[in-house]
């Protein structure tokens, strides 16, 4: 009798839609999440189920965007030479940028080394991996463009002017188009990954970062720090749908991900300390965490039950249980975290983009 009064509650809570009662029947999946230190040039590898930072791999200079290869195998990761400008840095009093550190470099994730940089990308900022894995996306912050590069041999397939200060790089999740956002000219470029070609640009907020889509690929979500917007966008018609506004003057969404449900879409405030989950049909904020100071990249486990931030001023990770919205440990990163991705232990499966 006990048996079947356990079997009925877990169809239940099933039915319900909690997922709680199925997490806690099904064995999670082992898996890492990986954190790019911008100032320390190093790549922290954190294993998911202890939470614990089991290697810690040099990069070179300035590593910030992240994305695995679509079988796993590789990461890529955005090398920069240029020196950090924060906020209402008078960037002509900084030294020169090193232009012999700009690249790609690409991790082999089986024996967590950099095998090789793949040059010729001037200030690199984020990246996509086409649905193929032969090609590479690439922001290139100072010249205003993206590059796409052969994934093999970094070789430069083409250069497309996508607006100023160029960013976030996302691949839709059917490979079909690549959205760039230009932090300057506040807009996102769309490219179609079979030509090669701008096909559309799409107003936004202020100072676009970064874009997610559902996993369903219906809709793109783009953050705008300096207006604290996060644009709703439409990702088949390529039309901007709604506009959500987002209170507080330190309300800045940059790194974002989306819930596997499609119904949750959470985001860290930068400055604001905070990382927010909001009901994406309405729009509103349901709940309000402090993680740290200045959280820029933000991950989220394959079950979604767990979320990690990059805390740039802390050098640390937060996690947060995503049904509690609490955190529950800090782990210690390299110094000035940046960007965070999920990714399987032994599959392709990452989510989590920096982007």
């Amino acid at each position: 009798m006990m048996n079947i009064l356990r079997l009925v509650l877990v169809f239940s809570a099933l039915l319900a839609g909690s997922g709680s009662a199925a997490l806690a029947a099904e064995p999670a999946a082992p898996y890492r999440v990986l954190v790019t230190n911008e100032r320390s040039g190093t790549l922290t590898v954190v294993d998911g189920k202890t939470r614990t930072v089991v290697a810690t791999v040099p990069l070179g200079k300035r590593p910030r965007g992240l994305k695995t290869s679509p079988d796993g195998k590789l990461l890529y990761v955005a090398l920069s030479g240029s020196p950090i400008a924060g906020p209402g840095v008078d960037e002509s009093k900084l030294p020169p940028p090193d232009k012999g550190a700009d690249g790609i470099g690409v991790v082999d994730l089986s024996t967590l080394k950099l095998v090789k940089v793949l040059r010729g990308v001037s200030d690199p900022e984020q990246l996509a991996v086409s649905a193929d894995g032969k090609r590479l996306y690439v922001a290139s912050e100072d010249t205003g463009q993206a590059f796409v590069l052969d994934a093999s041999d970094g070789r430069i397939l083409t250069k497309l002017a996508v607006g100023g200060e160029p960013e976030g790089v996302t691949l839709s999740p059917g490979g079909r188009h690549v959205y760039v956002t230009s932090e300057e000219d506040h807009h996102i470029a769309v490219i179609d990954t079979a030509t090669s070609r701008l096909v559309s640009t799409l107003e936004v907020g202020q100072r676009p970062r970064f874009t997610v889509f559902s996993d369903d690929g219906a809709q793109a979500f783009v953050s705008a720090e300096n207006d604290g917007t996060i644009s709703v966008i439409d990702a088949k018609a390529l039309k901007v749908l709604r506009t959500i506004k987002l209170e507080g003057a330190l309300t800045r969404p940059v790194g974002m991900v989306v819930s596997h449900d499609g119904k949750r879409l959470y985001t860290v405030t930068g400055r604001g300390k905070n990382l927010l989950e909001l009901e994406i049909s309405t729009g509103k904020v349901l709940r309000t965490v402090e993680v740290g100071p200045r959280p820029w990249g933000v991950a989220l486990s394959p079950r979604g039950d767990v979320l990690y931030t990059a805390n740039g001023n802390s050098n640390d990770v937060s996690v947060v249980d995503a049904a509690s919205f609490k955190v529950l440990s800090r782990i210690p990163a390299g110094d000035s975290p940046w960007g965070a991705i999920v990714v399987g232990q032994h599959a392709g499966h990452t989510q989590g983009h920096t982007q």
